[in-house]
């Protein structure tokens, strides 16, 4: 009888224990919410003054505070644009790669991924000198075309795309000519190459077309070049290219231009002349 009394008293006890800690956890779950939300909106305050830098370490403290909070995830996004907003790339990309990796199936997962291409896009100084950032914003650009289509974003970065994609079309460009001029016929081909089967949509293309056909008329390849102004001259005919490409294989056709420039000149001084003739 009397250990079922204190078997009684033991569950009781317990029981009471158990509400006490749940009450105490409770409590402090609110005070950390609080806090948590304290710290966020300090974030805010200091990221509208312009004090990024403390604004990020306040959104930071923020997810720390009460990391399974719907909170946490937004403080991880504000805290990239804060550093992103300072020019602070190195640091927000770390951010946005931490908040992806973490929360992989949030709803403003193609937001972080748009933002980290832009950090990425920004930070294209030099791209003859460093293609890395250039490169990994073509990446992230394409990630948002492909898994965002119908979103803003992506509508945004195909317009970056393309210029992403004209820049990478003028570097061949450039190898492309500087070859020429060491008369490294084949480099030059393999770089102009590049721009047709890759960069077929910048402006490029033309140049390019017709490069392609005066390298392999140069090194005897006749069939392979008219192939190439065949392209030229069904895209592009009106373009300055073909006309240059047209001369490739018509050596009379320069001449005779040049006979009919002289006439019109000739005509228009004839003209000009009568105009003070008594």
């Amino acid at each position: 009888m009397f250990l079922r009394l204190l078997l009684i008293i033991l569950i009781i006890f317990i029981n009471s224990c158990s509400k006490k800690e749940e009450k105490i956890s409770i409590i402090k779950e609110k005070q950390i919410n609080l806090q948590m939300i304290d710290a966020y909106k300090e974030g805010i305050d200091a990221f509208e003054k312009g004090d990024a830098l403390f604004a990020a370490k306040k959104f930071n403290e923020a997810e720390i505070l009460f990391p399974q909070s719907k909170w946490a995830s937004r403080s991880v996004l504000m805290a990239a644009y804060a550093y992103y907003s300072q020019d602070y790339y190195f640091d927000a990309i770390s951010e946005l790669g931490r908040f992806i990796q973490k929360y992989p199936k949030h709803e403003r997962l193609n937001y972080a991924h748009f933002l980290l291409a832009i950090c990425h896009y920004e930070q294209i100084v030099d791209e003859k000198k460093d293609l890395g950032p250039l490169l990994n914003a073509q990446e992230e650009f394409k990630f948002v075309i492909k898994n965002y289509p119908e979103s803003d974003f992506a509508l945004d970065s195909k317009f970056k795309l393309d210029l992403i994609n004209d820049v990478l079309a003028s570097k061949e460009i450039f190898l492309g000519r500087y070859y020429m001029k060491k008369q490294k016929w084949i480099a030059a081909i393999n770089r102009f190459k590049q721009v047709v089967e890759v960069y077929s949509t910048t402006v490029y293309i033309e140049e390019s077309l017709h490069r392609l056909v005066e390298l392999h008329y140069r090194i005897g390849l006749i069939d392979e070049a008219k192939k190439y102004a065949s392209l030229l001259g069904y895209n592009y005919q009106s373009s300055q290219w073909y006309e240059a490409t047209y001369i490739i294989f018509n050596k009379d056709y320069e001449s005779s231009i040049n006979k009919i420039n002289k006439k019109k000149g000739n005509f228009i001084i004839r003209k000009f002349k009568s105009l003070f003739e008594l």
